[in-house]
C-alpha cells in the first residue's frame, strides 16, 4: 500500500491510499500523522489494517494533483519543529568511492586512508550485526525540521551563501514516536537529501554545514518492509532536456549497514524518542551528479524514481535572493 496527502480544491487535506493504479481517499482520516498516532496508541496496530477498517471514498487522480501543485509531503506534524530531518552517510556499497575522491588529497600516499574510508570499512565489517545486537554506528547528520521540508513539486531552495546545490537520491524511513517513547515505522519513501558538495569538499569537517539544507520526500510512503534490492533512477532536467541520468541502488543488498542498525543508532538517543514527534531519516546513497562534474543551475529539475515507491519525486532548484549574501546576520541583545 502507498500513502500520500493532497490538498483538495476546498483547501482541506485528504489522505490517499492506493494499491496498483487506483487511488482513493481514506474515509475519516484527517492526516497520515493522525492515522499513525492512532495506531501507535493502540499497541502498534497495523496501519494498513486500520486504513482498511476506515474504508475508502472518492477516487483521486494523483498525477493531476501533482500537476496542479496539490500534492503535499506524505506526512507532516502540526508543529513543524517536531518533525526531524536526519540521515546517515557512507552506508551504501560504492558510497566511499565518491566521498573519498572528494576528500582525498592528490599528494596523499595510497596506503593512507581518509576518515571517510575508515568509517566505510567499519560499516562493511560491523554494520550488519546478527542476533539482535548493535553494530558499529554510522556517520550521522542533522538536516533540519519541518520548516525545511519541500513538498513534492515544490522548489528546493539553496541559500544565497551556498557553494553548490546538489541532489542525493535516497530512501528515507518514516517514523512517529508513541506516547511511551517507542519509535514506530510507518514505511519508506523516496527522498532528495539536498546538500552542498562543494562546501563539504573544502574540508570534511564542513559536512554538518553542508547538510543544513532543505529536503524533499515522497510523494508516497510505501507501507511495509523495505525491499532487499532497490534499483532506481536519478536524473536532472534543464530546460526540459535530461543533462544527467544515472541508476541508484538501495536496500540492504546494496548497503554496508542493516536498516535495523541505522535505526538503533538514531533512536538510541532519548532526544529522538519524544512522544508525538515525527522522524524522516534518510539512509544514504552512492550516486551524486556532482561526482560526475555536474553543476546545477536555478530552474533545473531533480527527479528520483524507483519501482514500488509510487510517483517520482520531482523538485526544481531555486536560489535565495543574493542581495544580502555578503551581509552579516545581526544579533540583537534583549
Amino acid at each position: 500500500m502507498l500513502l500520500s496527502q493532497i490538498r483538495k480544491p476546498d483547501g482541506t487535506i485528504a489522505v490517499v491510499a492506493r494499491e496498483g493504479k487506483e487511488a482513493y481517499e481514506v474515509r475519516g482520516a484527517a492526516s497520515v500523522y493522525a492515522l499513525a498516532l492512532h495506531c501507535s496508541d493502540t499497541q502498534g496496530a497495523s496501519l494498513a489494517k486500520h486504513i482498511g477498517s476506515l474504508g475508502f471514498g472518492a477516487a483521486v487522480d494523483l498525477e493531476q494533483a501533482y500537476e496542479e501543485g496539490r500534492l503535499l509531503s506524505p506526512i507532516h506534524h502540526p508543529d513543524p519543529a517536531h518533525l526531524h530531518l536526519t540521515g546517515t552517510g557512507l552506508t551504501h556499497l560504492g558510497s566511499a568511492a565518491t566521498r573519498d575522491a572528494m576528500h582525498q588529497k592528490a599528494t596523499q600516499a595510497e596506503e593512507s586512508l581518509t576518515d571517510s574510508m575508515r568509517m566505510f570499512r567499519m560499516g562493511l565489517e560491523r554494520g550488519k550485526p546478527e542476533n539482535g545486537t548493535a553494530g558499529v554506528q554510522p556517520e550521522w547528520f542533522y538536516k533540519g525540521n519541518g520548516a525545511t521540508v519541500a513538498a513534492p513539486g515544490a522548489a528546493l531552495s539553496s541559500p544565497a551563501f551556498a557553494d553548490d546545490a546538489g541532489e542525493e537520491p535516497e530512501i528515507a524511513g518514516i517514523y512517529v514516536i508513541g506516547a511511551d517513547g517507542t519509535p514506530f515505522r510507518l514505511g519508506f519513501a523516496l527522498s532528495n537529501e539536498f546538500s552542498d558538495h562543494v562546501m563539504e569538499r573544502q574540508n570534511y569537517l564542513y559536512l554538518a554545514h553542508s547538510k543544513l539544507r532543505p529536503a524533499s520526500f515522497g510523494p508516497e510512503i510505501r507501507i511495509g518492509a523495505l525491499p532487499e534490492d532497490i534499483r532506481g533512477t536519478s536524473r536532472i532536467r534543464r530546460t526540459g532536456k535530461v543533462i544527467f541520468e544515472k541508476p541508484f541502488l538501495s536496500g540492504e543488498a546494496n548497503m554496508s549497514h542493516s536498516i535495523a542498525n541505522l535505526e538503533h543508532h538514531h533512536f538510541k538517543y532519548g532526544l529522538f524518542r519524544q512522544p508525538g514527534d515525527v522522524h524522516v531519516h534518510m539512509f544514504g546513497t552512492a550516486t551524486l551528479s556532482f561526482a560526475d562534474g555536474i553543476r546545477t543551475e536555478p530552474g533545473d529539475e531533480f527527479e528520483i524514481e524507483a519501482p514500488g515507491f509510487g510517483l517520482p519525486l520531482r523538485n526544481p532548484l531555486a536560489v535565495e535572493n543574493t542581495a544580502h549574501q555578503s551581509s552579516r546576520v545581526a544579533v540583537h541583545a534583549l
